[in-house]
C-alpha cells in the first residue's frame, strides 16, 4: 500500500470557532493505482490534495505514505518527503521562467543533493520520456502550454517518486493539448506509476481506473466506470 489515510479530519479557524473541511476521511491507494478524486469548488478536494502531498498536516487521524507515518513530521521532514516521494503536476505548470526546460526538470534533483552531471543526465532522460528531447534548451516562454505541462510532468517524474499527484493538469490547456497530456499519464501508468488525479472534469476523471467523489469534506466511492476512449 503506497498511501493510507485513516479517520483524517482537517479543521480551520473561523471567528472564535473552527470549520471542518475534511470529515473523517479514509483512503487507501495501492502501488500502481490510477485514481481520480472529483469534487466541485469548496468540496475539500484542494485541502485533501495538500494533505496527500504533505503540503499540510491533518488536525487528527493517521496518514502513512510509502510506509512512513506523516502525521507528526516536522516541516523539514515534510519537505524531504515531498522531494523524495511525490511528483507534483499543477494546472499552471509552475516552471521557473528564467530557467530552460532542462534546468527546470533538474531542479528537484538539486534539492535532493544529486551531483550536477547526474542531474542533467536524468533530466534529459525525463524530457525524452515526455517527448521533449528537442526542447531541452527552450525557455518556458518559447514553448506551448502543452509542452510546458509535459516539461512539468518530466520534472515530476525525474526523481522516481512513489506517487504522481496531479491537480487539474489540463485546466490551462486546449482540448488537443489536454488529450496529449492525458495520453502521457496513461503511458506512465502503464509503466507502473501510481497516479492520483484531482479534477472537477468527468472526462479527465474517466481516464483513471477508479474514481472517488468528495463533497462537503466526505469521500464516496464512484467506482471503476469506463475508461475514456477517443472517437
Amino acid at each position: 500500500m503506497i498511501l493510507r489515510m485513516h479517520d483524517i479530519c482537517k479543521d480551520f479557524p473561523l471567528g472564535e470557532g473552527t470549520i471542518r473541511i475534511l470529515d473523517h476521511i479514509n483512503l487507501e491507494v495501492e502501488e500502481g493505482s490510477y485514481l481520480a478524486i472529483m469534487g466541485p469548488s469548496g468540496s475539500g478536494k484542494t485541502t485533501l490534495m495538500n494533505l496527500i502531498g504533505c503540503l499540510d498536516v491533518p488536525t487528527s487521524g493517521e496518514y502513512e505514505l510509502a510506509g512512513r507515518t506523516i502525521t507528526n513530521c516536522s516541516d523539514d521532514e515534510l519537505a524531504e518527503i515531498r522531494n523524495k516521494e511525490i511528483g507534483f503536476v499543477f494546472q499552471s505548470f509552475n516552471l521557473l521562467p528564467k530557467m530552460s526546460a532542462l534546468e527546470n526538470v533538474a531542479l528537484p534533483l538539486l534539492y535532493g543533493n544529486v551531483k550536477k552531471a547526474e542531474r542533467l543526465e536524468r533530466a534529459r532522460a525525463a524530457l525524452e520520456t515526455v517527448g521533449l528531447s528537442n526542447r531541452v534548451d527552450f525557455m518556458p516562454e518559447q514553448m506551448s502550454g502543452g509542452q510546458c505541462q509535459r516539461a512539468a510532468i518530466a520534472r515530476a517524474i525525474v526523481g522516481g517518486p512513489s506517487l504522481l499527484l496531479a491537480d487539474e493538469p489540463t485546466g490551462a490547456l486546449d482540448s488537443a493539448s489536454g488529450k496529449q497530456v492525458m495520453k502521457l499519464f496513461d503511458a506512465l501508468h502503464k509503466q507502473g506509476a501510481t497516479i492520483i488525479m484531482i479534477t472537477h472534469d468527468h472526462t479527465i476523471a474517466s481516464y483513471a481506473d477508479h474514481t472517488l467523489s468528495i463533497f462537503d469534506g466526505q469521500l464516496s466511492d464512484v467506482g471503476k466506470g469506463g475508461r475514456y476512449e477517443e472517437e
